[in-house]
């Protein structure tokens, strides 16, 4: 009973935490974007405009649905792409110092997905 307790109590904390953080990130983009100010990286090819938006989409608005547990491992998945863009080709050729927070985000994401929400959420699974 108990450790089915840590168990939840641990993946809310996984699923909460990070997304926290993670929105610290996505604010100052969402500023950006609604100031029409466009200018971004364009690490896909797809132009500034599109990358700054699926960026607030995966740095904002995925994790606000991350922290609520509403379909977690869905929306898990824009964000451990924006980290996995973030680690592997914004920073592909940086040494793993300047890498290693986009890594932990990526993990952190692509666990959540693997594991759902947990309990205390939303979906409840």
């Amino acid at each position: 009973m108990q450790k089915k307790l840590f168990n939840e109590i641990g993946l809310a904390l996984l699923r909460i935490v990070p997304s926290v953080i993670m929105i610290t990130h996505g604010i100052p983009k969402f500023q950006k974007l609604i100031s029409g100010n466009l200018e971004f990286a364009d690490p896909i090819g797809i132009g500034a405009a599109p990358s700054l938006f699926l960026a607030v989409i995966g740095e904002l608005v995925c994790p606000i649905l991350i922290i609520i547990g509403f379909k977690t491992r869905w929306a898990a998945l824009p964000t451990a792409i924006t980290m996995g863009v973030a680690a592997f080709i914004s920073h592909g050729s940086d040494p793993i110092a300047k890498k290693e927070l986009a890594l932990l985000y990526l993990t952190f994401f692509v666990v959540i997905m693997f594991v759902g929400p947990g309990k205390y959420s939303i979906d409840k699974k």
